[in-house]
């Protein structure tokens, strides 16, 4: 069984047990906030853990390194909706430690993906049409850095309201502790 499979047949009794009735609640947090988090395993259960969140509290977006990596893409327009469509009154960006996207290496990861078959002419007309691909992929080293400059592009876009609080903060992914960046509410 393929694990596309193994997933089909587990929703199909998750449905006919009703095993979801535990979950249902409305498309608006419960508790105002809309969280950006890094898409890294650790954090699937900890982060709604170690921030007291649950089914229905939260509106989660999830991107690698919590990164806003371009002001009108899509992770800065899932964040719009969930102030203007939502009601979420609070941004919170939550980097980690140990993150992935710290250490990305651009080059690297165009040869990998070469090796699995992009063709490398691919990649010159990509670059050619004007976007640099190494800045694209490229990672960061600091976290709390990264973190700052995502709470900076989110509180200063020309689109998001000026009293919605944006915070920073870095989960260490083994324990659950969160470090304050930025409090939002002081800025």
């Amino acid at each position: 069984m393929t694990m596309l499979q193994d997933i089909l047949k587990f929703n199909e009794d998750f449905v006919q047990e009703k095993k979801y009735e535990p979950f249902i609640t409305t498309k608006y947090p419960d508790k105002r906030i809309v969280v950006l988090s890094c898409m890294d395993t650790r954090l699937v259960e900890l982060l709604p853990k170690a921030m007291d969140m649950r089914n229905g509290d939260v509106k989660i977006v999830k991107s690698a390194g919590a990164l806003v990596s371009h002001p009108f893409g899509a992770i800065m327009r899932s964040l719009l909706v969930a102030v203007y469509e939502l009601q979420a009154d609070e941004v919170y960006v939550v980097g980690h430690y140990d993150c992935g996207m710290s250490a990305v290496d651009p080059e690297a990861m165009l040869n990998k993906m070469v090796a699995r078959g992009i063709n490398p002419e691919t990649i010159k007309t990509v670059e050619y049409s004007g976007l640099d691909l190494k800045e694209f992929l490229r990672g960061f080293g600091d976290v709390a850095t990264s973190v700052k400059k995502s709470v900076d592009t989110i509180r200063n876009h020309p689109l998001m309201v000026k009293d919605v609080p944006v915070h920073g903060l870095v989960i260490d992914p083994n324990t659950g502790r969160l470090d304050l960046i930025i409090d939002g509410s002081k800025q």
